[in-house]
C-alpha cells in the first residue's frame, strides 16, 4: 500500500516558510539570482540546509501524496484530516474558526512582514554575506512594534491566557509564537528590546511552551542551533579584530 504522504520542512514553524524556501535557493548562483529578496544584495557561498522530514499516513484510503507548504495549510491540514485532535486547535464552530482565520491572515501582511524582514536583514544576510537595506531595518522594526502592540492589547486582552481569550490554545496561538521565537537569532538584547515591555506577551508565549512541551523545544532545535551558531562566528570575528584594534591604540600613543 502506498504511504499517504506529506512533508514539513523542519524549519516551517520556526521562520515563515517562504523565507526558508528562498534560503534554501542559495545553492547555485542562477538560483541566487532568481530568490533574493527585495533589499538585499549577491548571496555567498551555498547555505546548507536541514534535512526534509516525511512523515507517513499509512490510514489514509485512497492512498495518495499531498505535498504542502506553508506553515498555515499545514497546519489547517493536520488538524482536519486525522481523528481524535482536540477541536480547540481549529474549532468546528464557525464563528470561533472565524476569529482564528482572521488572526492567520493578519499574520502575513504584519506580524510576519516585520519579525521575517527584520531577522533577514539584520541577522541572516549578514551571516549569508548579503548586503542589507537600512530601510527595510527601520520599516520592519516599527511594523514589529505595531504588530506586537496589536497582539497584546486586542487578542490578549484582559487576562487571556491565549488567543482571543480561550483556555486552550489555537492553531493561531502555534503560528505567531512561532513567528516571534525567530527574534531569538537577533540575539538577547535586541530580542529583550522588542519584547521586553510587553510582560503580556511573554506570559502568553510561556503558556503557549508549556501547552506544547516537549514538542514546543523540538520544533526550535534548528533556531538555537543556529543562533549559536551565528553567536560563534560573531565571536570569532571579535577575536579576529582585536589584534588590529589594540595596535591601532599602541601608535596612537
Amino acid at each position: 500500500m502506498h504511504d499517504h504522504i506529506w512533508k514539513v520542512l523542519d524549519s516551517g514553524l520556526v521562520f515563515p516558510a517562504d523565507l526558508v524556501l528562498r534560503s534554501s535557493a542559495f545553492s547555485t548562483k542562477q538560483q541566487q539570482q532568481q530568490s533574493r529578496p527585495a533589499g538585499v544584495g549577491e548571496a555567498s557561498p551555498s547555505f546548507d540546509m536541514q534535512p526534509i522530514k516525511v512523515y507517513a499516513d499509512r490510514r489514509s484510503q485512497p492512498s495518495r501524496a499531498v505535498i504542502i507548504f506553508f506553515s498555515h495549510a499545514i497546519l489547517r491540514y493536520l488538524v482536519s484530516v486525522f481523528p481524535g485532535v482536540a477541536d480547540h486547535w481549529y474549532p468546528a464552530d464557525l464563528f470561533t474558526r472565524a476569529k482564528i482565520e482572521s488572526i492567520l491572515d493578519w499574520h502575513h501582511s504584519n506580524l510576519r512582514r516585520g519579525a521575517a524582514t527584520l531577522v533577514m536583514h539584520t541577522a541572516l544576510a549578514p551571516f549569508l554575506g548579503l548586503t542589507t537595506s537600512p530601510d527595510a531595518v527601520k520599516q520592519a522594526e516599527e511594523l514589529l512594534t505595531q504588530s506586537l502592540g496589536r497582539i497584546e492589547s486586542v487578542w490578549l486582552n484582559g487576562d487571556a491566557k491565549f488567543l482571543l481569550g480561550n483556555p486552550q490554545p489555537s492553531i493561531a496561538d502555534l503560528s505567531l509564537v512561532c513567528e516571534i521565537m525567530q527574534l531569538e537569532i537577533l540575539g538577547d538584547d535586541v530580542r529583550d528590546r522588542f519584547l521586553g515591555a510587553h510582560e503580556k506577551i511573554l506570559i502568553w508565549m510561556d503558556n503557549v511552551k508549556k501547552a506544547t512541551s516537549p514538542h514546543f523545544e523540538e520544533a526550535h532545535e534548528l533556531l538555537f542551533q543556529v543562533k549559536a551558531r551565528m553567536v560563534n562566528k560573531a565571536a570569532a570575528a571579535n577575536r579576529a579584530s582585536e589584534p588590529s584594534r589594540k595596535l591601532k591604540i599602541a601608535s596612537k600613543l
